[in-house]
Formats: structure tokens, C-alpha cells, sequence
């Protein structure tokens, strides 16, 4: 299958429950979903195996993937084989491990992302888009990857798309301090009037990526050894999709909303695995 070029016209068909994009030719794009959990999480242990509701944390993802019928396979990258065998249960593939030395708390995402693709064409399997799916964005829904794909796949300029929100804290509230003195970390904004003394209301809006979801052009990889290429587009997410856990305080948001109606889980279609004990 040959890799997608940017400035090729690409339409939207849905067959089969799963949502196609072809090129001007008729060829199918194929899609793959990349569900990285790593086992060191510090901040909190075994984060993304760690029940929510009855299921491990990276449970929702890989089913969310699974249900939107966007990608031709769903691959777990992980270092431990404890996950591995999570991941297959939930239905993800494993068809190798992660290094060790790719696997740390600083390893950039490219690492890992170029040993999926490599591996996987190693084994004849080539792709020509792939979207990085985190654990630790659990409230993701199915049509949340579906309509970014929608989007992603009718604008194929995009080298690729990253999901973003307003955000709360504005960097030109933000400040540089060196020494006994502080600065602002935006000049002054029209007029001269400096950002740090404006309301909120008449700031110009920022934006804040959030983890859930990236989705990009498998050329980006190959062509510049990137995750996200030139030209990005966003992804504006909506209610709950893009809450985050990453922190004891994340946690404790994510149970209280659940339990408030104020979030949503994605439906899981397998039984509840049965964990061991964690440390």
C-alpha cells in the first residue's frame, strides 16, 4: 500500500461498520491505533493498569479504538508483559515489546512510535496513518476517534491533527521571574495594554493540547522522524473527551465525575480482567 501524499483528494465511506477513506484511485488508507503504557508510572503506580470502574485504566482506550471502526489494527506498545496480556484480553494486539531504554519517563514519543511502525512493517504490515491513543485519557468515546478521523481525512494538507482545549490558566497571566524581578512571558498586547492587567474575557484565545488523541500521516515518521510534521491541525474537544489523569488529584476528579454524571465512560465489550495484587 503506498503511503498517502499530501495534496491527493480523499473522500469518506462508511462500510461495514468501519469508517474508510480512499484515495483518488480507490485505494484504501489503512489506519493504525497506538496505545502506548509503559510500567513506571511514578505520580501514580501502574497508572495504566489501575481499575476505574471495574477495568484497568488502558481498558477504555484500546475498546474505544476498537468500537470506532477507524483503524485496521490496534497495537498496544508496552515494556511489561503483565500489560501485555491486559492489552490482549481488552482485544489490542502485542506483537512485541517495548525497549527499556525507550521506556523511561523522558523517552520522546518518537522512539517508540518508529519501533511500532518499523516492527510491524518488518512483518508485512504497512500503514499509511497512524493515532496516538494514551490511557490516560479514558473518556475518549468511540465517535470522539471517529469524528477526528473525519476531520483529519478530509484535510489531507494536514501532516497531521492533535487534540486541543481552551486553556484555563492564560499565558499572558504568566510571568518569567529572574532573581528578585519578574517579567511577562507575552509582550504587551494591541495598544500596549499588557496582557497581565486584562480581563480574562478580552485576552485572544489559547489553546492547550491535551492527550486524547494525535493523528498523523506515517510519512511524517519516515520523511522528518517526527509525531507531528509542519502542518498541524486542531482538534477542539468537547464535555469530558479531553480529561486527563495523571495525578492522584486526576484521579480522585475522574471517580467524583463519574459518580456526579459530569463524565462519561466508553462502552468495554469484554469482561472485567482479573488483576493481581499491585505494589
Amino acid at each position: 500500500m503506498p503511503n498517502c501524499i499530501s495534496g491527493s483528494k480523499f473522500y469518506n465511506a462508511a462500510r461495514l461498520g468501519r469508517v474508510k477513506v480512499e484515495n483518488m484511485v480507490g485505494q484504501a488508507v489503512r489506519a493504525l491505533a497506538l496505545i502506548p503504557a509503559r510500567a513506571g508510572s511514578k505520580r501514580v503506580a501502574h497508572k495504566n493498569i489501575r481499575p476505574l470502574q471495574g477495568h484497568p485504566l488502558m481498558a477504555y482506550s484500546i475498546c474505544a479504538a476498537r468500537l470506532s471502526g477507524v483503524f485496521d489494527a490496534v497495537v498496544l506498545c508496552t515494556d511489561s508483559e503483565l500489560y501485555a496480556e491486559i492489552g490482549r484480553h481488552y482485544g489490542a494486539e502485542v506483537p512485541f515489546l517495548r525497549d527499556v531504554g525507550i521506556s523511561t519517563e523522558t523517552s520522546p514519543d518518537i522512539e517508540w512510535v518508529e519501533l511500532a511502525l518499523s516492527n510491524l512493517s518488518a512483518q508485512g504490515r504497512d500503514f499509511d496513518a497512524f493515532s496516538i491513543l494514551r490511557p490516560t485519557s479514558p473518556f475518549r468515546k468511540p465517535e470522539t476517534i471517529k469524528r477526528a478521523w473525519r476531520q483529519f481525512s478530509a484535510d489531507p494538507q494536514a501532516d497531521s491533527l492533535r487534540a486541543v482545549e481552551k486553556c484555563a490558566q492564560h499565558p499572558g497571566k504568566m510571568w518569567v521571574v529572574r532573581g528578585d524581578r519578574m517579567q511577562p512571558l507575552l509582550p504587551l498586547g494591541p495598544e500596549d495594554q499588557p496582557y497581565h492587567s486584562s480581563q480574562y474575557a478580552a485576552l485572544p484565545a489559547v489553546y492547550v493540547q491535551n492527550a486524547s488523541l494525535e493523528m498523523a500521516w506515517t510519512r511524517v515518521v519516515r520523511d522528518g522522524r517526527t509525531i507531528a510534521g509542519n502542518v498541524l491541525a486542531p482538534f477542539f474537544t468537547q464535555d469530558d473527551e479531553g480529561l486527563d489523569i495523571n495525578t492522584a488529584e486526576d484521579w480522585w476528579y475522574a471517580e467524583h465525575a463519574l459518580a456526579a454524571g459530569l463524565a462519561r465512560l466508553p462502552q468495554v465489550d469484554k469482561p472485567a480482567f482479573d488483576l493481581p495484587k499491585l505494589d
